[in-house]
């Protein structure tokens, strides 16, 4: 979950990602996942709030051109089930939007940003309540570093050493305007919902 650009301040924001990379990096990660897959009807693609669901309905389009076939795709919030509200604080709950059942099927958890894990764990735990896939994976366009618990992406885009104090934003033309990755800083891990909640 990332600031939009008019969060950011653009003296602090240093591109990391350009649109055409950002495309090709899309591309590749959508070749993975079908490399991955016996079968890509199986296949069904979970967004986790807020950029996650974006970056998963865009990779849906792109698998989608190469398959022939809709692919199925939603979005999983797992803001209830998170252990660390104190720290990162609350954002407003986006409802969980399940295609089909999952019961057998290929889930891919997408998300933009791993940081700590917290996210993808709390993801997990909200996933239980919604059936037995027969398995599930992650997809992150940037890994940034600095996980608390022992969970690694299946498919990453980027991995991006950072700091606490640093953030990384992905933009999305279809939200933002613009699209690329890009590193912001000055803000602390703990001032800020954004680089604390994956």
């Amino acid at each position: 979950m990332q600031p939009t650009p008019l969060d950011a301040d653009l003296g602090r924001r240093r591109q990391l990602l350009a649109a055409d990379e950002l495309g090709r990096t899309i591309d590749r990660l959508a070749s993975q996942v079908l490399e991955d897959l016996a079968d890509s009807r199986e296949l069904v693609l979970l967004g986790i709030p807020t950029r996650g669901v974006a970056l998963a309905q865009v990779l849906a389009d792109r698998l989608q051109q190469r398959c022939g076939h809709p692919i199925d795709c939603g979005s999983l919030d797992p803001t209830f089930h998170r252990d660390d509200l104190e720290r990162v604080g609350t954002r407003l709950v986006q409802p969980t939007d399940l295609p089909v059942s999952l019961e057998g099927r290929h889930v891919v958890l997408v998300d933009d940003v791993i940081f700590t894990g917290r996210t993808v764990r709390a993801a997990l735990e909200a996933l239980q309540a919604w059936g037995r896939p027969r398995r599930v994976v992650l997809l992150v366009m940037v890994d940034r570093g600095h996980r608390e618990l022992p969970i690694q992406p299946d498919f990453c885009g980027r991995v991006v050493p950072t700091s606490r104090q640093e953030l990384i934003q992905l933009c999305l033309q279809g939200i933002d305007g613009e699209e690329g990755v890009f590193l912001l800083k000055g803000s602390t891990a703990e001032d800020s919902q954004w680089s604390t909640a994956s």
